[in-house]
């Protein structure tokens, strides 16, 4: 699978088309990682192409799944969340 793009949380947020909890937004803001490869435990990196938010751990894509599934209906597109392996 070839993934592109390095979106910032303001660039998720509005390709969602849902405004994002304030503490998520927080949460997200200390562990984003530019690099798409080898994502760290506790960081984050998002693609464009596909949507996609790649976890370093499963703790940090649960804290990130959990305030924004109450969200999903909402999304103007499906986000996936997945962990690196």
């Amino acid at each position: 699978m070839i993934a592109l793009g390095n979106l910032s949380i303001d660039q998720m947020e509005a390709r969602s088309g849902v405004e994002w909890p304030a503490e998520l937004r927080e949460y997200m803001a200390e562990r984003h990682q530019p690099q798409a490869s080898h994502i760290a435990p506790g960081k984050w990196h998002c693609f464009d192409i596909p949507f996609q938010l790649v976890c370093g751990d499963m703790e940090t894509a649960q804290a990130v799944y959990g305030h924004l599934s109450p969200l999903s209906a909402k999304f103007k597109e499906p986000m996936q969340i997945g962990v690196e392996q």
